[in-house]
């Protein structure tokens, strides 16, 4: 090794290889059953070279593999502005896909050979009509999917309807509409012999992981029936089984277990254990369990911040499968004995996979067989050079200064390089979103980006994140800006205590609420930070509650308090509120088309910092929504961020990849 310091490194891991062949992967789905045409899996890919756009690509059983959609599509959809449920199939007719277009926001359907075929009509205001999360009859005919009308441009959140509503699924046709009322709809499923529609709907304030209602209808009579869910109580992913029953996850008992429903009979529990199956509804159509043709469960469950995948088998018994994976989404069935999903590990980037469960009676407990649908991107890296994450925990404090635990995982710098004697290296603090989300254990290269220059990295699961259980997850409730960023002081503390970071080179990083988080741990007079990087963050709470989409309006009733009533304590949370003890330097990078976190967010708190002499550099990427998803910006943003490091820590840039140097002003 050569020496050289922290944050100096020499590292294969630049901006470039961050997007070169990136993707990022989606829903992955069987395409039709073995043996017939148009067998094989499908799956989403998000590619940065191509503008983020999503190209939907199949894999036959002979490994070849076609893009679907035409140059240019893109399906994706707007649906509570993060989107997901896309797309889907039909699976009596393998090689049918139906599809969003982000453009226009109207679903197609795409014939194997054939064009995209527009199902709904054309909306009078552009846009306006937003599908998602579909789901076709078993004869093909008709199809139900959530849609969400935006009456006018840039209208009131108040205004916008989400409905479920009835197409045709071979042709255009005016929607019908068969649920109305709730504030929110999701997932609306049809049984298997076409009688009866399942779906979830919640009404604000809650989010999709507070009070969630499962309601079936029967529909040759009209009649409703709720299932589970209410008060206190998170339903998702409901799914039908061949035998007429209803499966669904809920955190009746302070975790989402796996729960069936047959009508006429008692709600039976399938799956009882202190872990997560489900994960918070930020996105739609996703599917963490499925069932095998032998009646054994397939799910993936997360613990202590890593997931594991795991089979039920009939008799009961719980076995965790021998993957290596960390990181598990997409669960499905594909034919009768296996399953395909997007997973990744500490040391490689998601991919698509087959899993095959050894039979119990093979004698072998979580023995699988294994087959690489779609690799993840050979790197280059050499495997001693990837910093692995491990779980840490760390005492913390609740919002009323008592004793608590917080938890993380954190990166230890690693490369090809070494630090002089008795330099300890800088720290990056990561905050995720939401702030109802999680660290994410899988091999990430915008962390080794970090870490392989000499970065320590710690991802923080403050009080609030998921995967943790229910009890965790609201403690962040009425306490948002105090529990996380106890949490995040407390990590950063913590390490450096310890005598594994510098504490003179603390920096705290976040994007949307983790840029709010980022904010608010610097906006004080005992910050340990020296700097910190916002990515599109909050600045001013009130401004967010009244500027921002439909599906996040009344989030913040939860987290801080209703508004107008506690305007107060949105006051007193605000970053932009305690610029008056804000001296650390800031960069803030921003997309001029975010709706979630409007641009005036970000350029409130610059133009404070300014008018207040702290050292600031602020950077608008024009074209970018929340979260960057061009190749370009991804890099800029990123170097930028490493420059901005480099001036404050006073550490070289390594010379050979001509970083381009940001304006700093105030410095």
């Amino acid at each position: 090794m050569t020496i050289s310091g922290y944050g100096s490194w020499p590292t294969p891991v630049t901006s470039e290889l961050v997007v070169t062949a990136a993707v990022r992967l989606g829903d992955v789905r069987p395409d039709g059953a073995p043996g017939t045409e148009g067998t094989g899996v499908i799956w989403a890919e998000g590619r940065a070279a191509e503008g983020g756009r999503i190209q939907l690509v199949r894999r036959c059983d002979d490994g070849n593999r076609t893009d679907l959609l035409p140059a240019g599509a893109n399906a994706r959809t707007a649906v509570h502005e993060y989107g997901g449920g896309a797309w889907w199939l039909d699976p009596g007719s393998p090689g049918t896909v139906f599809y969003v277009e982000w453009a226009d926001q109207r679903l197609y359907r795409l014939d194997r050979g054939g064009a995209p075929v527009p199902l709904t009509p054309e909306p009078a205001v552009p846009r306006g009509d937003r599908y998602a999360d579909g789901d076709v009859a078993a004869d093909g005919t008709w199809l139900v999917a959530v849609r969400e009308h935006h009456p006018s441009p840039g209208c009131p959140a108040t205004d916008v309807v989400n409905e479920i509503v009835r197409l045709d699924a071979r042709a255009p046709s005016e929607p019908d509409v068969l649920v109305t009322g709730p504030d929110f709809v999701a997932a609306p499923r049809i049984s298997p012999d076409a009688t009866t529609l399942a779906w979830l709907s919640w009404n604000h304030p809650s989010m999709p992981w507070d009070d969630v209602e499962l309601t079936v209808r029967d529909l040759a009579t009209g009649t409703d029936t709720v299932v589970a869910g209410g008060p206190g109580e998170s339903v998702t992913e409901p799914q039908w089984q061949p035998d007429g029953s209803l499966t669904f996850l809920s955190d009746r008992t302070g975790w989402w277990n796996l729960y069936r429903w047959l009508p006429g009979n008692d709600i039976e529990s399938l799956v009882r254990i202190d872990a997560e199956i489900g994960v918070p509804g930020w996105t739609l159509g996703g599917s963490r369990y499925t069932f095998l043709d032998d009646g054994r469960i397939v799910f993936a469950r997360s613990s202590n911040g890593f997931d594991a995948l795991v089979v039920r088998e009939t008799s009961g018994t719980i076995t965790e499968l021998e993957t290596p994976f960390s990181a598990v989404a997409s669960v499905r069935a594909d034919g009768p004995h296996a399953v395909v999903c997007v997973a990744g590990s500490p040391t490689a980037e998601p991919g698509v996979h087959r899993v095959v469960p050894a039979p119990a009676a093979a004698g072998e407990p979580g023995a699988v067989g294994m087959q690489v649908l779609r690799a993840p991107r050979d790197l280059g890296l050499h495997p001693e050079t990837i910093s692995v994450p491990e779980s840490i925990r760390f005492a913390s404090t609740d919002r009323d200064g008592a004793p608590r635990t917080g938890y993380g995982l954190y990166y230890p710098p690693l490369g090809a390089h070494d630090a002089p004697e008795g330099e300890l290296p800088p720290l990056l603090v990561v905050i995720h979103g939401g702030p109802t989300g999680a660290a994410v254990p899988v091999l990430n290269v915008g962390v080794q980006y970090w870490t392989s220059r000499g970065f320590g990295v710690v991802d923080v699961d403050y009080g609030g994140s998921t995967g943790y259980g229910r009890a965790y997850r609201e403690e962040l409730k009425g306490a948002w800006g105090i529990v996380d960023v106890a949490d995040c002081l407390a990590a950063a503390r913590t390490l450096a205590g310890t005598g594994r970071v510098d504490p003179a080179r603390l920096a705290i990083r976040g994007g949307s609420a983790g840029g709010f988080t980022t904010l608010a741990a610097l906006a004080r007079n005992d910050t340990p930070f020296s700097a910190g990087a916002d990515h599109f963050g909050v600045a001013d709470l009130a401004a967010l509650a009244r500027d921002t989409h439909k599906f996040e309006s009344r989030y913040l009733d939860g987290l801080v308090g209703p508004y107008p009533q506690a305007r107060d304590i949105y006051t007193e949370r605000s970053p932009l509120t305690h610029v008056g003890t804000f001296s650390t330097p800031l960069i803030v990078l921003q997309g001029d088309e975010d709706a979630i976190v409007p641009p005036n967010q970000s350029e409130m708190i610059v133009r404070a910092l300014r008018e207040r002499g702290v050292p600031v550099a602020y950077l608008l990427f024009p074209g970018e929504q929340h979260g960057f998803r061009k190749a370009e910006n991804i890099r800029r943003a990123l170097d930028a961020e490493l420059a901005f490091y480099a001036r404050i820590f006073g550490f070289e840039l390594p010379a050979a990849e001509g970083i381009e140097p940001v304006e700093i002003e105030n410095l």
